[in-house]
Order: C-alpha cells, then structure tokens, then sequence
C-alpha cells in the first residue's frame, strides 16, 4: 500500500485545514488508517484513527471535539479535518495504515503497529 498524505499549510489559530491520506496499490477495505504527528524536538504522537472494518475512530485527547477523521470509500481516502487549529498542533502530519486484525484498538495508538507510511505534510498554526 502506497499512501500520499496531503493538505498541510500555513494557518492562523482558530482555522481549519483538511489533511487528505489516499491509498494507491490496494484499497483500505480491511486496514486501520492511522493520523500522527511529530513537532520538532518531540517524539511522533498518535492523532487519530479510523478502522475501514468497523468505521470506529478513536482520537488523541487533545484534538477531541476539533479533529474528525473520516474516508470516502469510493475515492480510496481517508481525511482529517482540523479545526480550530491551535499553534501547539504544529507539526508534520503522516498517516499510516497497517491490517485491522481483532485486537487493532489495543494498539491503535502504537505508531510500531503501522506497516506502511506516507509522506509527512507541514501544518503550521500561527498566534
């Protein structure tokens, strides 16, 4: 599975962005599409994720209620909508996907679950 994250940008606080995360080379039908972001100087952290098998998503606690994660199953992507961006949400976005066996949500948050990445997207958020 090849996965192309994009929509990253330059934002002020209080603004939304759409990341876009599509497969190429299979479908996600059965696989857990992951969110993760890394700041400078920080260790890469779970975001959000959706499970193509049982379309439960599970976020981070600090993007409740602000992020959604959701997929379009028609064009093979799967989106995270950002709003109300805070500048403590800069970082460089990558989604990643691996198989959703039985125990996925156990490990959901685990960025070593993931088999396959894409390519980071910048998301800036201004003061």
């Amino acid at each position: 599975v090849q996965l192309q994250a994009s929509g990253g940008g330059l934002v002020q606080a209080g603004d939304s962005l759409r990341l876009s995360c599509a497969a190429s080379g299979r479908t996600f039908s059965g696989y857990a599409v992951g969110w993760f972001r890394q700041a400078p100087g920080k260790d890469r952290e779970f975001v959000s994720s959706i499970n193509w098998r049982d379309d439960r998503t599970k976020y981070e606690n600090s993007v409740k209620g602000r992020f959604t994660v959701s997929r379009d199953n028609a064009k093979n992507t799967v989106y995270l909508q950002m709003n109300n961006l805070k500048p403590e949400d800069t970082a460089v976005y990558t989604c990643a996907a691996t198989r959703a066996y039985s125990d996925y949500w156990s490990r959901a948050t685990r960025p070593t679950l993931y088999n396959y990445w894409g390519q980071g997207t910048q998301v800036t958020v201004s003061s």
